[in-house]
């Protein structure tokens, strides 16, 4: 009889073990965001590539090839935003990387925050503005405050989005110094980005920085002989600008990824309890969060047509900072206690082409041109006077001050604004925010997900593709070339509780931040709109 109850105690026991075993989930996420990244570039290059980068996850990954964002005007804030979310740029906070200032009568960055001072910037951002939880927020929340959250980027306000409001620290690169820069919001700013700061500034090291080939000429696909010949090169030595060019280039990923490992070790991320069972088991083991962001498109620096060559090294270069950091990972944590999740952040910045030289219907759009008339028309409506403050990102956004003083409905002078912007070369369709609150075709309901109503201008353009639009209203001008062509972008989960596995099928991009908590195994983000993904699991 004792041998019975023992035995079934032992059994007991090993079951115990077994669901436990389980039950187990990753002690460490790496959360990864790489601005414009394409599946198309990807797989054209894999060959390229090594094995332990994006082929890894290629290999040993889910790999899902096509994540549609359902964006009108995707930049890297509203995108980010998105991912960490699960919601659309018109519920999170941050429907664009910069909103028009009523006050200030100027853009500013969406997460600009005065209320907080810079740590080694003169420019401040908090994640005071993003309306929703993030998947770091929801991880900080399962570990009671525990977890140790950090994110590492080149543009700030993607640093941010990605740390949420829970993080210990975001840092990103000062355009006006290039020093490792965070916000006074944060109080556990690593020892490790002083360090780096202090012992290897990237001031003391551009001048000699060269960006170049990796590879030999040779081996790039489908390059101009000419261009093989004398391949390109470019320095960061002089200039204002130099820091800011510096981060739009593959040598900046570089730069995060030295401080990615660092935090990894210094911190001992995913790894701070294992030695210490009896911790581990009264604390839960809290789930440890390094989020990066990476930039793959380099034309604020190349500026030029044809720059396929410098868009391939991109890739080939990101790809051995990808196999750097997943060694890191692997060695550190190891690759099946962690969790690593790398997305596209949904769209690519086309560079210009002669559409004239080549007979392809085109235009030129004015945005300051298009607003000067709108006054004037205005001022024939209803009395001469300011009635448009700003034209910029396809959003017209009307003097509400001067529209109160005459008594007259904003809600009516938008619509006459739309019926007379209509009427321009150029312009494919114009909205107002009452036609958006209950929109009809399927562009109004792109235009309705990607607007927050109260911040987005009261008149809202979509341009007809191949026209180029000249956004010189606001200094400094700027220029793009419409586009409607769809941007396939890929994402991969690799680790914990992930078997390879290929998705060809278009998954809408909210879908990401719940499918991360549910492997995980807690709540999504507060406001996820998307249903999580049904990924192949292990075989228990």
């Amino acid at each position: 009889m004792n041998r019975l109850i023992t035995s079934v105690l032992v059994s007991l026991v090993g079951l115990n073990a077994l669901i436990q075993a389980g039950e187990a989930r990753p002690k460490l996420v790496v959360n990864i965001v790489v601005d414009q990244l394409r599946t198309a570039d990807l797989e054209y290059l894999q060959t390229l590539f090594g094995n332990k980068g994006f082929n890894r996850l290629i290999r040993e990954g889910a790999y899902l090839r096509d994540i549609d964002f359902h964006a009108e005007s995707p930049d890297i804030a509203n995108t980010t935003a998105l991912l960490a979310t699960g919601a659309h740029p018109g519920a999170t906070g941050v429907p664009a990387a910069s909103l028009f200032d009523n006050e200030a009568k100027r853009m500013v960055k969406t997460l600009s925050d005065k209320k907080y001072s810079g740590v080694s910037t003169s420019e401040s951002f908090s994640p005071a503005g993003i309306r929703l939880s993030t998947v770091s927020d929801e991880i900080a929340v399962s570990g009671n405050g525990l977890s140790l959250i950090y994110s590492i980027a080149a543009d700030p306000q993607q640093a941010v989005i990605l740390g949420g409001h829970a993080a210990n620290a975001a840092v990103w690169i000062d355009p006006n110094t290039g020093k490792w820069a965070s916000s006074s919001y944060y109080k556990e700013i690593p020892g490790c980005v002083s360090q780096r700061n202090q012992r290897s500034p990237l001031s003391s090291r551009i001048d000699t920085m060269v960006w170049k080939p990796a590879l030999s000429p040779e081996r790039y696909r489908h390059i101009p002989a000419d261009k093989k010949r004398q391949p390109f090169q470019y320095t960061f030595s002089s200039g204002r600008d130099s820091y800011s060019r510096f981060a739009a280039t593959p040598l900046a990923n570089r730069e995060i990824t030295d401080l990615a490992i660092d935090c990894l070790q210094s911190m001992r991320m995913g790894r701070r309890y294992s030695a210490d069972s009896g911790k581990s088991d009264l604390l839960g083991e809290p789930v440890d969060v390094l989020n990066i962001g990476y930039a793959l498109n380099p034309l604020p620096v190349t500026g030029q047509a044809d720059a396929s060559m410098e868009q391939q090294d991109a890739y080939i270069r990101l790809d051995a900072q990808l196999t750097r950091l997943l060694d890191a990972i692997d060695r550190s944590v190891g690759l099946s206690n962690s969790l690593v999740v790398l997305s596209s952040t949904g769209y690519f910045d086309e560079r210009p082409i002669d559409a004239q030289k080549y007979r392809i219907p085109s235009g030129e759009f004015s945005t300051s041109r298009a607003a000067s008339l709108l006054n004037s028309y205005l001022s024939a409506r209803f009395g001469n006077d300011s009635y448009v403050d700003t034209f910029i990102r396809g959003q017209v956004y009307l003097n509400r001050s001067n529209l109160e003083r005459k008594g007259l409905d904003v809600a009516a002078v938008a619509e006459e604004a739309r019926d007379f912007l209509l009427k321009m070369s150029g312009v494919n369709n114009v909205y107002t925010q009452r036609d958006l609150a209950n929109p009809s075709g399927e562009e109004a309901s792109r235009l309705r997900l990607s607007n927050d109503p109260k911040t987005s201008g009261d008149v809202m353009v979509t341009f007809v593709p191949g026209w180029n639009v000249s956004e010189d209203y606001n200094y400094p001008p700027t220029q793009h070339t419409v586009s409607g062509a769809a941007t396939v972008v890929p994402a991969f989960f690799l680790g914990a509780e992930v078997v390879p596995e290929v998705i060809s099928a278009t998954v809408d991009a909210t879908a990401i931040a719940p499918t991360v908590t549910q492997i995980l195994r807690i709540r999504s983000p507060n406001g996820a709109v998307g249903r999580p993904l049904l990924l192949n699991t292990p075989a228990r």
